[in-house]
């Protein structure tokens, strides 16, 4: 079971203090938790003559987004007011954005990045990429859940109305939340699926786009990652290569996305990081989405992967390509390697 999954179980039982956090996280519960002393501390930086911007980052990026919940409820129960509501209110920018992204339940914050994905002018693939080819079923149905009690409508029927083609075909799959989960391989049909991806593909002229999307959207992880290596007994090729050079578009985006994520999913956002930061300008709201929804996961991984594929730390990176207090935040989620 996640942390989002067991925060979940938490939110619907609030007398309970504490959720056990990923071990891979950077995020941890934070011992011996007080929730009315960070509340008062809270009011104290929002209230004062000023924010103290410097609290906030340091209350607010050292608890658990469970923590974080609780604190919410009592910061509102204080007040009168929505901590959420008080940090649009004193903070702006980028950093409001993760201020509100932090004390936001990992599934809201997911649905609201879906709904800002798809809503106005133009549709924001890349993050319904990132999202659905990266999240469990489990998490899938809560965005599922959000999106309906946020919007008042189900989140195939926006999508459906958003995405097309073959793309829009394989994200609504995706978008269920039905990918087998059974942990068992089944050799032979590894073999087989190789041999018909490798006969949609490489083989025949023109490709089979639908063989792809049915195998790579609904068999398991684990009978994925048998596969990838039958791919590559049969052909000269990897599975993401044959995707690459077969495929275009937003449909070749989520099939590689897919498998790198089948691969090894702190390695993709490893790269989506680097990617985010590389150029000119950084792509904030994507810096933002990873480092707060991997924080409590895999956060320890995805360095190591940063490190490894890149040669630097992602906390020196962070530290030359954000500032402020934006920029603090985000480090203090990162953390630094030891």
């Amino acid at each position: 079971m996640s942390v989002w999954d067991d925060l979940d179980l938490l939110l619907d039982s609030p007398s309970s203090l504490t959720v056990t956090s990923h071990a891979r996280g950077t995020v941890k519960d934070k011992a011996n938790f007080k929730m009315e002393e960070d509340v008062a501390v809270l009011r104290k930086a929002i209230e004062g003559l000023g924010t103290t911007e410097k609290t906030l980052i340091e209350v607010l990026t050292q608890r658990s987004n469970a923590q974080r919940q609780l604190i919410a409820k009592a910061y509102e129960k204080a007040t009168g007011r929505a901590l959420v509501a008080d940090l649009e209110g004193d903070t702006h920018g980028d950093f409001e954005d993760l201020l509100v992204a932090l004390v936001t339940t990992p599934v809201t914050y997911d649905c609201h990045e879906i709904i800002k994905a798809i809503k106005g002018a133009g549709t924001s693939e890349s993050t319904l990429t990132e999202i659905f080819a990266s999240r469990s079923n489990r998490q899938i149905k809560g965005i599922s859940e959000a999106y309906l009690t946020e919007t008042g409508r189900s989140l195939s029927h926006d999508l459906q109305s958003e995405v097309s083609g073959e793309y829009g075909k394989a994200l609504l799959i995706l978008a269920e939340g039905k990918r087998d989960e059974s942990t068992n391989v089944d050799a032979a049909k590894a073999k087989a699926d190789a041999k018909a991806l490798y006969e949609a593909g490489e083989k025949k002229w023109g490709t089979d786009e639908g063989r792809f999307i049915d195998i790579l959207c609904h068999r398991s992880i684990p009978q994925l990652r048998q596969t990838l290596v039958e791919y590559k007994n049969i052909s000269k090729k990897t599975l993401q290569e044959s995707v690459e050079s077969e495929m275009s578009g937003n449909l070749e985006k989520l099939l590689v996305a897919v498998v790198k994520c089948v691969k090894n999913v702190p390695a993709y956002f490893a790269e989506w990081l680097f990617k985010s930061m590389k150029g000119a300008g950084t792509t904030e709201s994507v810096l933002t989405r990873i480092l707060v929804s991997r924080s409590e996961i895999d956060l320890l991984d995805i360095r190591a992967e940063y490190k490894k594929l890149f040669g630097y730390s992602l906390y020196s990176q962070l530290e030359s390509e954000v500032s402020g207090s934006y920029g603090d935040t985000l480090k203090h989620l990162c953390g630094q390697d030891d």
